[in-house]
């Protein structure tokens, strides 16, 4: 069966065929066309118009469905899109979050051991600068009193051997000169022990300047890499706070300068 529309297409291009081929009127523009033909075409071309127009509403009712489904399709994927969206980023925060946690306890975790470490560093630098210190004044004061006996000994041996040789007339003139070199003898013999004392002391005390200056620059140098290894720490050439640019503390142990 020949759709509705083709009916209509047939039906006017007949209608244009037989005014065509109909016969002109003389000396006018009209024609002669068969009245019977003419009607019957018109009546076919007004049975398919009704069909067509419903034919067209169908397909704009279907557009309008297809619109609709599109658009639900549409609204459906960007509803799926935004839950899977959000979704993600919540996933995303959640997880930066963990990281940030872990970092942050971690960071914690390696600030206390270095703080540790660093008191620990610094107690013992305190007990090594006691226990030298302690011995260095047990030395000096063992060869102060060493050569202060010495000293009295020398000195007390030249009196008693000034006084005997004064006792005897015949050599009183040598005795005298053997008594002065003896008091000589003694009193240079103090001032060795007194010089050896005195460098015995600055040497133990430079040692232990070294020493302690050594323990306070791993010390410095432990907590300048403890803040440079945090967030927004301290570059190289930036001191950690609580120390002065030329890593003393301030306490006591710098007394040792």
């Amino acid at each position: 069966m020949i759709p509705r529309v083709y009916r209509v297409f047939e039906s006017l291009d007949a209608l244009v065929t037989i005014v065509e081929d109909a016969r002109s009127v003389p000396m006018t523009s009209n024609c002669v066309v068969p009245r019977g033909d003419v009607l019957e075409l018109l009546d076919d071309v007004r049975e398919a118009i009704p069909g067509e127009m419903d034919d067209a509403q169908d397909v704009l009712d279907r557009r309008d469905e297809v619109v609709s489904e599109a658009e639900r399709e549409a609204e459906e994927t960007r509803s799926a899109a935004n839950s899977e969206a959000e979704e993600t980023l919540q996933n995303a925060r959640t997880e930066a979050e963990r990281l940030v946690s872990e970092a942050q306890e971690e960071a914690a975790r390696t600030l206390a051991e270095a703080r540790h470490e660093a008191e620990r560093a610094v107690a013992e630098g305190r007990r090594q600068y006691a226990e030298l210190t302690d011995r260095a004044r047990d030395e000096a004061e063992r060869m102060t009193h060493a050569g202060r006996a010495a000293h009295d000994r020398l000195l007390a041996d030249g009196q008693n051997e000034q006084t005997r040789l004064v006792a005897q007339t015949e050599v009183v003139r040598a005795a005298h000169a053997e008594s002065g070199r003896i008091v000589d003898t003694a009193h240079a013999e103090s001032d060795r022990l007194r010089r050896e004392c005195d460098e015995y002391v600055d040497t133990t005390l430079g040692e232990l300047e070294a020493t302690l200056n050594n323990a306070l620059g791993v010390v410095g140098r432990g907590r300048s890499q403890l803040w440079r290894g945090q967030g927004g720490g301290y570059g190289y050439g930036h001191e950690a706070p609580g120390y002065p640019p030329n890593g003393r503390t301030g306490t006591g142990m710098d007394l040792i300068d």
